[in-house]
């Protein structure tokens, strides 16, 4: 019974390739970017029906707002 190609299949050290890691690291910041984005904007709406709906949503999910 060979478990050497098991082992080697099943291996999390393998290093992703530099264009790959590049790659990830574009998509989390660019991600976190639109995240804050649409935090702030909604955060600092004029419009009450966007904000109010962000502060609901606070309250439902039991994190503190005020």
């Amino acid at each position: 019974m060979n478990t050497s190609s098991t082992s080697a299949s099943s291996d999390s050290s393998v290093l992703l390739p530099a264009s790959a890691t590049r790659s990830l690291l574009l998509q989390l910041a660019a991600g976190s970017a639109l995240g804050l984005v649409v935090l702030y904007g909604v955060a600092f709406a004029e419009s009450p029906l966007a904000h109010n709906a962000a502060h609901d949503v606070r309250h439902v999910t039991v994190k503190p707002c005020h």
